[in-house]
């Protein structure tokens, strides 16, 4: 393969994948979305488990927003990074226990928080409700 031919691949697999704001895609739409075949995309169905598309009534795969997003993932993950299939399955894993396990404060904790500050705070929030019984 020549150098050209070589960039221009690169290029187009390092081109940021645009999904519209749709709530269902249907499968040549995710394949033409994503430059993949129909294919590949049912193969990956059977491969990660957290690609589900619903089917409809006459059996058409319809892909939310979110399964586009995990093929875009999971094509990054296979052609980009070179993870193989097993490999990905257990890094998509991982990464989703990572984001089940983080949870957002509502406030930050540190040494730069006033801690009589907030009790004060608390303590005006509870009088106020209080008052209204």
């Amino acid at each position: 393969m020549s150098l050209r031919k070589k960039a221009s691949k690169a290029a187009s697999r390092n081109t940021e994948i645009v999904i519209p704001d749709k709530l269902y895609f249907r499968i040549g739409e995710v394949a033409s979305l994503c430059r993949l075949p129909a294919y590949v995309l049912r193969f990956w169905e059977t491969e990660f488990p957290q690609l589900k598309p619903v089917k409809s009534s006459t059996g058409q795969r319809m892909y939310r927003k979110r399964d586009v997003e995990s093929v875009v993932r999971i094509k990054k993950l296979l052609y980009e990074d070179g993870f193989t299939i097993a490999g990905a399955r257990v890094q998509l894993r991982e990464e989703i226990k990572s984001e089940r396990s983080q949870s957002a404060l509502p406030f930050p904790i540190g040494p730069s928080v006033n801690v009589a500050y907030l009790r004060n705070e608390l303590q005006q929030i509870l009088h106020i409700l209080s008052a209204r019984h």
